[in-house]
């Protein structure tokens, strides 16, 4: 095999590496391709050209797919391909009641004892202590209990 052939299967190897560690990381086929090409072209160096030839080409090789490994795995590089957004977006925890003990609202539906109150703008669903409630009485929140919004009528 002639030296240009050699030189193409060494350059395009380098070339596959870089573009899987530098451009596209975690493909893995333009990895192991390039990986091919230039074992395939240090074996026919060795086997064409010499010994003395391989051993430069092999230690050349290796010096430039070492120097592509660091450039590829800087932190620098690694977070144009890492995720970094941070998520501030928020729901409404149940355990965290957004309704106090003490609070007032009106009563949507008839309490008989469960129903839906509205709060300012806010529409939940309460639990009496066992009475009846009429929908559109006032209501006070007494306690809550886990998950439970206990209320009573105000008279």
């Amino acid at each position: 095999m002639d030296w240009l052939t050699i030189a193409l299967l060494l350059l395009f190897g380098l070339v596959f590496l870089a573009a899987e560690v530098i451009f596209i990381p975690g493909t893995t086929v333009v990895g192991l391709l390039g990986f091919a090409l230039l074992a395939a072209g240090i074996w026919f160096a060795y086997r064409d050209m010499g010994t003395g030839t391989g051993h430069v080409l092999l230690a050349s090789s290796a010096a430039v797919a070492g120097l592509l490994l660091y450039v590829g795995l800087r932190p620098k590089n690694l977070a144009r391909v890492a995720l970094n957004d941070i998520n501030s977006g928020h729901v409404r925890d149940a355990r965290l009641p957004d309704v106090q003990p003490g609070t007032t609202g009106r009563a949507l539906s008839a309490l008989r004892p469960a129903g839906t109150v509205l709060f300012d703008d806010n529409r939940r669903e309460v639990t009496t202590r066992g009475e009846f409630v009429a929908a559109g009485s006032e209501v006070r929140v007494l306690r809550i209990e886990q998950n439970r919004i206990i209320v009573e009528s105000i008279a």
